[in-house]
């Protein structure tokens, strides 16, 4: 799979699940169910780390800038804004069609570009890692509870 199609895909069901976090909280809001708000925010949440995780791989096969890649990152975190991040960094041809890194690709320099090298050419366990990798950090951060409200309580 493309470095532009994985984003793409990712970007869209970050986006995808920010409306379903919002709908149950609105839902909530208006006294109709609580009982949406914890489904759609694990779903949420998984997803919102993978995007994460991969955007920074692709931030390193693609060498983008710093800036580039913290604003792709940033925009997981405000509802909506994977789409237009995708849509812009794909005009401006930081989406390739290619894995730099990949088998028949560069060869890497450094140890982040070596990490990156490694699960490309071992995709399947590459992605196995990566999921329990996520798993665990989403398991973690379910155990941490949800975020205190300014002002305590």
């Amino acid at each position: 799979m493309s470095p532009r199609l994985l984003f793409r895909i990712f970007a869209f069901a970050e986006l995808v699940t920010w409306a379903g976090l919002i709908t149950a909280l609105i839902l909530r809001g208006a006294g109709v169910t609580d009982a949406l708000v914890g489904p759609a925010g694990g779903v949420h949440g998984f997803v919102f780390l993978s995007y994460c995780v991969v955007t920074v791989l692709i931030w390193i096969d693609a060498r983008w800038r710093p800036g580039v890649g913290v604003l792709g990152l940033a925009s997981a975190i405000v509802p909506f804004a994977t789409l237009p991040f995708e849509l812009v960094a794909d005009k401006k041809g930081l989406l390739p069609a290619q894995w730099r890194l990949g088998a028949e690709g560069q060869r890497p320099r450094g140890f982040f570009e070596h990490a990156v090298a490694f699960v490309l050419h071992r995709p399947w366990l590459s992605l196995v890692v990566l999921a329990v990798l996520v798993t665990i950090a989403f398991v973690v951060l379910l155990w941490l509870g949800p975020p205190v409200p300014m002002g305590g309580k």
